[in-house]
């Protein structure tokens, strides 16, 4: 062979080696174009029959794009279709790994006329490679779509679960009253409800469903509607407790492993008197104005734990100046480091704050416990209720 063949001969080998990257490039841009899973895979069987002169092309079955719908390209005989076969074993092929080397799948070409030369399986292996990156992409393209569906449903359940909070405080003649609740995550399980009844009396609320998050605020949504019922029926509030208790307990399993714990009252304002019934919530504080403190502990178990269980109710009278809170364990269960903020904190904290306008005693409460946390996450929801009755001159 002369030197002016050999040089002819090399320039030839070199452009169809350019040519083949070119292809290449192209083809990795192609299938990186595309998002979609199904999109990618059809992509690169396309561009493999085709670089290739093939017949047809196929991916085998795995796991990983079992999402997607099987894809095959050009002609496909019908033992493709089967598991690992000894005809398309035969033919050229290139594994597709994810980035920790696991198999994604199998690429297979079928071209039974001649095999592949070096450069073609050059070919072929780079754009496994980049298909499999492709792949992979588009697979994380997909969860990030189907987190982002996710969002918009939790964004859409907190704000119907704000919207069942009392929208409006009702004015109660001699009283201050308001509340505060802030969930841990999108949404939760606190419920805190206030409805003014007929002959100057009110129904009150907080209560906490066992656990966090939608579980809890699905049997939370449930838990309202049942109670809103009784309450409106007129029922004396251990009457009440009671059938809240057997209703949830009768809903199963689930429900009865999300049992809720309640503080209820009934205040009379004519009366100046509250009827409680604590079902193993927190001790609510009733703080008179000469200080002294009562804890209104629980008379029975959360509702919904066991069947057939009747609660008692305590009286309370209100003095003038005598302040309540009800709260859930969100606001004791507060952390510095190993440290709890716990229920002594919160009372001191509620006893020394002589604020009469119950929105700033709230407010001042929740500066002290995020100035205890000092910026740590919030890990359980927090909801509270302030009641303060006046004094006559200043009602």
């Amino acid at each position: 062979m002369s030197l002016a063949e050999s040089v002819r001969n090399e320039t030839l080998g070199f452009q169809q080696e350019i040519a083949r990257l070119q292809a290449l490039l192209e083809a990795s841009r192609m299938v990186h174009g595309a998002l979609d899973l199904d999109e990618v895979l059809h992509c690169t069987l396309e561009i493999a029959v085709k670089e290739l002169e093939a017949d047809g092309a196929f991916f085998t079955d795995n796991e990983a794009i079992a999402a997607a719908q099987r894809t095959n390209y050009g002609g496909v005989p019908e033992w493709a279709h089967g598991e690992h076969t000894e005809e398309w074993a035969a033919c050229p092929s290139v594994r597709l790994l994810d980035k920790r080397g696991n198999l994604l799948t199998r690429l297979v070409v079928l071209r039974p006329s001649k095999p592949l030369n070096l450069e073609e399986q050059d070919f072929l292996e780079g754009l496994g490679l980049q298909a499999a990156v492709a792949i992979e992409n588009a697979r994380q393209h997909r969860r990030l779509l189907a987190w982002e569906r996710v969002q918009q449903d939790l964004s859409a359940a907190r704000a119907i679960q704000s919207s069942l909070l009392p929208q409006t405080l009702p004015s109660i003649a001699g009283y201050a009253l308001d509340y505060r609740s802030k969930t841990c995550f999108e949404v939760g399980g606190d419920y805190l409800d206030i409805l003014a009844l007929a002959d100057d009396q009110y129904m009150m609320i907080v209560a906490d469903v066992a656990g966090k998050g939608l579980a809890s605020a699905l049997i939370s949504a449930s838990f309202r509607a049942g109670f809103r019922a009784m309450a409106i029926a007129g029922l004396p509030i251990d009457e009440l407790a009671g059938r809240i208790n057997d209703l949830h307990y009768s809903e199963g399993a689930e429900a009865q492993r999300r049992y809720v714990t309640a503080i209820i009252m009934l205040l009379d304002t004519h009366l100046h008197e509250a009827q409680v019934v604590n079902a193993g919530h927190n001790p609510g504080f009733l703080v008179e104005e000469n200080g002294s403190r009562c804890l209104i502990e629980a008379s029975g178990p959360p509702l919904g734990m066991f069947p057939n269980m009747r609660y008692t109710v305590e009286r309370y009278r209100l003095g003038p100046n005598t302040k309540l809170l009800f709260y859930t364990d969100g606001l004791t269960e507060v952390f510095q480091g190993d440290e709890e903020f716990g229920m002594a904190r919160l009372l001191n904290g509620f006893v020394q704050n002589t604020e009469i306008d119950c929105g700033l005693l709230l407010d001042c409460l929740w500066g002290q416990l995020a100035g205890f946390a000092d910026s740590a996450e919030q890990s359980d929801d927090m909801t509270a209720l302030a009641l303060l009755r006046h004094k006559p001159e200043e009602a």
